[in-house]
């Protein structure tokens, strides 16, 4: 009695195209998500609007003035931002919501409930930006 050690006599040979369209998927599914990553970092990398506070200055008990600078894409972006003042407390005491005309430095001025301690810059919105920048 002879015993075979041979794997492929014992068992039998796998199908030789088995191996070709193990690697041929393996190169599409690789391929598709390095198009999506590709792609994904592309598109958080060019937002349609981006913003940063250049300064605030509170006015008075019921007032503050907050300059931003505004980077659109396109001058045809409608974006939407926002501002809000906080008070001594950390309690939020006046929020306010503008769109900007241009790309640029805007100066906003707006009214709060009471004395603002700070103004928080909380970023600009475009249709299709889902996070504020």
């Amino acid at each position: 009695m002879t015993t075979s050690t041979d794997l492929a006599d014992r068992y039998g040979a796998p199908a030789p195209w088995r191996r070709t369209a193990l690697l041929g998927a393996s190169t599409v599914l690789a391929a598709a998500f390095l198009g999506w990553l590709g792609w994904t970092m592309w598109a958080q990398s060019t937002p349609e609007v981006e913003s940063s506070m250049v300064g605030y200055d509170v006015v008075d008990d019921h007032e503050v003035r907050a300059v931003v600078r505004i980077a659109l894409a396109d001058e045809d972006v409608e974006a939407t931002c926002l501002l809000r003042a906080s008070a001594a407390d950390h309690s939020i005491v006046g929020e306010h919501s503008f769109t900007p005309t241009g790309s640029g430095r805007t100066e906003q001025i707006f009214r709060t409930e009471r004395r603002a301690t700070s103004v928080e810059l909380m970023g600009c919105t475009a249709p299709g930006q889902n996070r504020a920048r």
